[in-house]
């Protein structure tokens, strides 16, 4: 009987958690879709296919929840450079192939993080500075230590910015590209794939130039 109590309270536990992280994860679609001042939190329990109950159970608020999940599309979508950008033992060539890779893998898995992030940075500028420590990231971090050194006569937010930008846009250029016929799901992924290559050779290029 104790046994059976056990994997009784073990089953439970288990669709607890799958229900939080359905809601969490119907969370961000709506919050993408609609925006957070438009979203209800009904909204979210029927994308979730849950009953509104359970959501004021483990979040409480709209607020709370959306809390909860920009910290942690936050540390996803910039955790990575963090690492990266403060590993003395690894060069700045390999950390621009490193960045470049582990970003667009991340981001084929979550396409919908750098417009759901960037609307929230725009609109909460502090929460993300004081979230992820980007002050000390952007000014003592081992990688602009080592971009001052390659190019001491340009500012290493070019090269930090540029990069950035190479990776995160053609993400949330997609739906354009789709729409106009410029790209489907299958040559969109090849894109994507070769420019793991090219990033890290455009940025290199980039240190050179005169």
């Amino acid at each position: 009987m104790a046994k059976k109590n056990v994997k009784e309270r073990s089953n439970e536990v288990s669709a607890d958690v799958s229900a939080e992280e359905k809601l969490k994860q119907a969370a961000i679609r709506v919050f993408t879709r609609k925006g957070y001042a438009a979203t209800r939190t009904r909204d979210i329990a029927e994308e979730a296919g849950l009953n509104l109950a359970l959501l004021n159970y483990y979040f409480r608020s709209k607020e709370k929840l959306f809390e909860i999940i920009i910290m942690e599309q936050l540390q996803q979508l910039f955790g990575i450079i963090s690492v990266l950008a403060n590993d003395p033992s690894t060069s700045l060539e390999k950390k621009l192939i490193y960045i470049a890779s582990e970003y667009i893998d991340m981001l084929s898995e979550n396409e919908h993080l750098p417009l759901f992030v960037l609307s929230e940075i725009r609109n909460n500028p502090e929460r993300f500075v004081n979230t992820l420590k980007v002050s000390e990231l952007l000014s003592n971090s081992v990688l602009i230590k080592q971009l001052k050194e390659k190019r001491p006569d340009i500012n290493p937010m070019h090269h930090v910015i540029t990069m950035l930008g190479m990776v995160i846009f053609p993400f949330i250029v997609k739906p354009v590209l789709f729409t106009a016929g410029q790209a489907n799901e299958k040559n969109f992924k090849i894109l994507i794939k070769e420019r793991k290559k090219l990033i890290p050779l455009w940025v290199k290029a980039l240190l050179k130039a005169k």
